[in-house]
């Protein structure tokens, strides 16, 4: 097997972030209509999950985190539960 060189790329100095411009302006009309449109950041969901800040009981928060990975989202299910059932 042949050894090549490796050479470390230079550096990107401030000067060439000035002096660059965003793809749209730069790339010919006839690629950018074929690369991905893809949306930024995560995928949408039907029913997006709100942060949440509360206090409870320190010995509660253990239970709950003792009982492993996914506590928090079996704690949604009881609190769903207890909505549905009209004990919330």
């Amino acid at each position: 097997m042949k050894k090549t060189a490796q050479i470390d790329p230079p550096e990107l100095g401030q000067e060439w972030f000035d002096k660059a411009r965003p793809a749209r302006e730069v790339l010919p009309l006839e690629l950018l209509a074929v690369l991905p449109k893809k949306p930024m950041g995560r995928p949408r969901i039907d029913h997006p999950k709100a942060p949440l800040t509360m206090r409870v009981d320190v010995d509660v928060l253990q239970a709950l985190r003792s009982s492993g990975q996914g506590w928090q989202t079996r704690v949604n299910a009881i609190l769903r539960e207890a909505v549905a059932t009209g004990k919330v």
